[in-house]
């Protein structure tokens, strides 16, 4: 496998900076008006946040592409919805964005749910589906890799970040040897937390798990949840509630003092810009104690690289925010669409996915490379500790480490993981 990736051979640089307009007789090559791409996300409800930055990403994706001349001289057009963070209302839109509107492309996807209820009518429709958040590893390990379901293409990570990297940091903190879980009450934190547990006892024998408190959808008071599992005495905490049930998770473990108590907190997705904002005060002081570490499918403040500053700068300028992860996945899923359909000189799925395989593309997170015996973009992303930078507004991951897409991901032929509490 590890040869297979060293032979990967195109790499292909995302042009961050606007190039000139085409000229006005410049002709789509692809038979037809304009490409259209469907756009779906939570923009509704309290993880609203998301589908906002979806929807932004895929904009100024747009704008850009259609400035420079276009996928082979086609014109975008793209038109979001609202998927409410449901599945049959996500299914329905995706009927309608095909069947209805004539979206040659989709993109997008915030829950896990609405994403494994869209695989299968994603191969009913023909149409391929850029992913850009939904996180759960059945995506792409059971409806791609062993049902072979070509339609679904990856762009973020999916819960190997959330887990594998966690047990990687902590692997070698001899310190800490009790662990107990706040999780997110449904797949993903179930998922997470199993995984996580897996891949920590392989280096660490010795640790122990000792309480689990979990907390369904749309919690607002954790108090229960962090006392009872305080009262087993941990060394460490594991949480992945997220947005802003992780923001109120997180102050209320202030105010109950677990970072006096507890020598580590991993909270997922906890690098996200909208987490980042929410805490933006404790952090400020300290209140956290440097014990805090959180991670995010892509951060603003790396990699240090003139591409995703440049993106960094054109998106504070186009929205008046900063990108969280979402955004970012979103915005290199329509390069990536633009390199494949280019190269392969057609908006037929077959011919797409084929043109994506042995793809490398330089995105504002860095290098993805595709892979495809699942079909997911897969690549190197950092974890760290909230930390105060005087060149940003609100705090950026500190202290970070950058682990290799080579390291955490896993790998076909996939064993099981419990999905189950």
């Amino acid at each position: 496998m590890k040869k297979h990736f060293a032979a990967l051979s195109v790499l292909i640089s995302l042009t961050l900076i606007l190039l000139p307009a085409a000229p006005a007789q410049a002709q789509c090559k692809l038979g037809v008006p304009v490409v259209k791409v469907g756009v779906q996300g939570a923009a509704s409800g309290p993880h609203s946040d998301y589908g906002r930055q979806i929807e932004m990403g895929a904009t100024m994706a747009t704008e850009e592409i259609n400035a420079a001349g276009g996928i082979a001289g086609c014109k975008l057009e793209i038109k979001f919805m609202d998927d409410e963070n449901k599945a049959a209302t996500g299914v329905k839109n995706a009927r309608y964005l095909v069947t209805d509107w004539g979206a040659h492309f989709m993109v997008g996807t915030d829950s896990s749910g609405v994403a494994m209820a869209l695989g299968p009518v994603l191969a009913e429709l023909k149409r391929i589906h850029f992913f850009t958040h939904a996180a759960t590893h059945r995506l792409t390990e059971d409806l791609v890799a062993s049902k072979g379901i070509k339609e679904i293409v990856r762009v973020s990570v999916p819960v190997y970040q959330d887990a594998i990297i966690a047990a990687l940091i902590f692997k070698d903190r001899m310190d800490i040897k009790r662990w107990a879980n706040i999780g997110a009450d449904y797949e993903y934190g179930y998922t997470s937390w199993n995984l996580f547990k897996e891949t920590l006892k392989k280096y660490r024998p010795d640790v122990e798990f000792v309480a689990s408190a979990w907390a369904p959808f749309l919690t607002l008071d954790f108090s229960p949840h962090i006392s009872a599992v305080m009262a087993q005495k941990p060394d460490a905490i594991f949480a992945t509630p997220w947005a802003g049930e992780a923001v109120m998770l997180l102050r209320q473990a202030l105010i109950q003092g677990v970072f006096n108590d507890t020598k580590a907190w991993w909270q997922a997705m906890g690098g996200s810009v909208d987490v980042l904002e929410g805490i933006s005060a404790e952090v400020q002081k300290d209140r956290f104690k440097g014990n805090l570490w959180a991670t995010a499918r892509y951060i603003h403040n790396w990699p240090d690289t003139p591409e995703n500053k440049a993106f960094n700068e054109r998106f504070k300028k186009r929205w008046v925010r900063l990108p969280n992860y979402s955004a970012e996945t979103t915005y290199s899923a329509f390069f990536i669409m633009k390199a494949a359909v280019e190269k392969a000189r057609s908006l037929e799925t077959a011919k797409v996915i084929d043109a994506m395989k042995g793809m490398q593309i330089r995105n504002p997170g860095g290098v993805r490379t595709f892979r495809a015996e699942d079909q997911q973009f897969i690549y190197n992303v950092p974890a760290g500790r909230p930390v105060i930078d005087a060149k940003y507004p609100i705090p950026v991951l500190g202290d970070l480490k950058i682990f290799a897409a080579k390291d955490y991901y896993r790998y076909p032929p996939f064993a099981p993981v419990a999905v189950t509490k």
